[in-house]
């Protein structure tokens, strides 16, 4: 009998922390923060990007790389972090500040509210892995950063769809005055408003495609599902619209308030989030107040702790895949 083999077999990984959620065949754009953030630096000499050990996992490493002198690496301690960005907001510096969405908001929680928000400061904090979309778990999943940050008075909420927003989210927020959250797709992040000649502006909601039966409200990576699942449904027969709502706080009221009392259709508010707190709570008390009553259901998700595991197959199991998306509203509809 031979003696067995004592080789070291190659460790085949994968990681649900940098996971694209991408699907297949999609159209893609490296790194749009990062870029936008080379092209802003060259314009603004006031700009400073700041990180907790992470510009690699958000992209901020490219700044890093070509203004060195305006680059400060906290290292693992987010409270300091954003601690310094008020400081240097305070004197004059717009601070772009990243790191991963559940440290910013549980973590240095009372550092924002107090240090930046309740003085104003203009430290524009990018958040990566916002919701459902790493497969680590809930150490990970920041599926309740919005209703956190929408809690702060005065502070600016925004959830980008897809690269193209996020390149031109960048230079706006960096022209506003004030504290701004704002969630974070990196890596090679889709590419799907390009298609609709659209322009990302501050508090402003946009229809990107009509629809009689159904309107889809979303923001961020729910817009992209939304759009592939109207497509989908359209081969059915069931004509599906979306809004897509990139600034969560201050909402465009009149918009939403206006295409919700268009009658006898089914209003779905889609959002990576939980239930509790996000965009379907902060339209839902809306329409109560201003009386508007449509047809009103939601898809987000549970407030729960979710499992870890691959994104696929989390998405699909909590109802925010494009397959999930598409058998819920025919549900409703029927």
């Amino acid at each position: 009998m031979s003696a067995p083999s004592t080789a070291i077999k190659p460790r085949l990984t994968t990681s649900a922390m940098i996971a694209s959620i991408a699907s297949e065949g999609q159209r893609t754009r490296p790194a749009p923060f990062g870029q936008a953030m080379l092209k802003l630096a060259e314009q603004r000499s006031d700009v400073v990007g700041m990180t907790a050990d992470l510009s690699k996992y958000t992209d901020l490493h490219l700044f890093a790389n070509a203004y060195p002198d305006r680059f400060y690496q906290m290292g693992m301690a987010e409270q300091l972090l954003f601690g310094a960005a008020a400081g240097l907001a305070k004197e004059g510096a717009i601070p772009f500040v990243t790191t991963y969405a559940v440290f910013a908001t549980r973590r240095a929680y009372d550092f924002i509210h107090q240090a930046i928000a309740e003085d104003g400061l203009n430290v524009k904090m990018i958040c990566a892995l916002p919701g459902l979309t790493s497969g680590y778990g809930p150490s990970h999943q920041a599926t309740e950063d919005l209703a956190l940050m929408r809690a702060i008075p005065d502070l600016m909420v925004i959830d980008p769809c897809d690269a193209l927003e996020i390149e031109q989210v960048v230079p706006a927020i960096a022209a506003h005055q004030g504290p701004v959250y704002m969630r974070l797709l990196r890596g090679q992040v889709p590419l799907v408003l390009d298609e609709f000649n659209y322009r990302f502006e501050l508090g402003k909601a946009q229809m990107l495609r009509g629809g009689r039966d159904a309107l889809v409200i979303s923001s961020g990576l729910l817009t992209m599902r939304a759009l592939e699942a109207a497509t989908a449904l359209a081969a059915d027969q069931v004509d599906v619209a979306v809004l897509h709502v990139p600034t969560i706080k201050p909402l465009d009221t009149a918009t939403l308030l206006r295409e919700c009392a268009v009658s006898g259709r089914l209003v779905v508010v889609a959002e990576n989030h939980s239930t509790v707190g996000g965009l379907g709570e902060a339209l839902a008390a809306e329409l109560l107040s201003a009386g508007v009553a449509p047809r009103f259901r939601r898809i987000a998700l549970p407030d729960a702790f979710l499992d870890a595991g691959a994104l696929p197959t989390l998405h699909q199991r909590y109802g925010i895949s494009v397959d999930a998306i598409c058998t819920t509203i025919k549900g409703w509809l029927v």
